[in-house]
């Protein structure tokens, strides 16, 4: 897992399953360090590395107050060595990161691959609305579908044209980023 940085704040949470409110504090602490990149819609935000997923995972079950120094100290080992199972915190204090983070690492190597591959975020369709490539289906309808009671299946068997993997990344970053603002009524009336 390289340290560039590729998910957001919010994708950190969803897929650690951490409160939003731990990432920010890592971020405040100067724990996880975020790096600002442009959006597909030109606006700046902020980046973490994908380890931050694994970091966010066994800080949540750890269940323990740490110093900085410490959480500093479980990020670097994390960031080195993201498939680390064991970390030596203090001489009679270890830390068991494959129990702690469980398959935080591979589920977030599965949806940065779905991601990258089936969502997009393109203002010349659906103005800029992410939808999943090659279709005018929008990650926020998959969502809905999903949140109102379909299942994955339900909208696989409608749509047996995509690929699951495309519609958990779509519920995955729908998710994390939603929709700001009031709804505009016609968005496709010019101004």
């Amino acid at each position: 897992m390289a340290a560039a940085a590729v998910l957001t704040p919010n994708e950190v949470a969803e897929l650690s399953g951490a409160p939003k409110r731990l990432i920010e504090k890592a971020m405040e602490e100067r724990v996880l360090s975020a790096r600002f990149a442009p959006s597909p819609r030109g606006r700046a935000r902020r980046m973490l590395p994908a380890y931050s997923v694994i970091y966010a995972a066994v800080i949540k079950r750890l269940g323990l107050k740490l110093t900085i120094a410490h959480k500093k100290e479980i990020a670097r080992i994390i960031a080195r060595r993201p498939r680390a199972k064991r970390v030596k915190l203090a001489p009679a204090i270890d830390i068991d990161i494959g129990q702690l983070a469980g398959n935080a690492f591979e589920r977030t190597e599965r949806y940065r691959a779905a991601r990258d591959a089936f969502i997009l975020v393109d203002p010349e369709i659906m103005g800029g609305t992410p939808i999943i490539r090659g279709t005018r289906v929008t990650v926020y309808a998959i969502l809905g579908r999903v949140e109102h009671g379909d299942s994955v299946k339900d909208v696989l068997s409608e749509n047996p044209a995509l690929a699951r993997e495309a519609i958990e990344a779509a519920i995955i970053y729908a998710r994390t980023h939603p929709l700001v603002g009031r709804p505009g009524g016609r968005p496709w009336a010019e101004q």
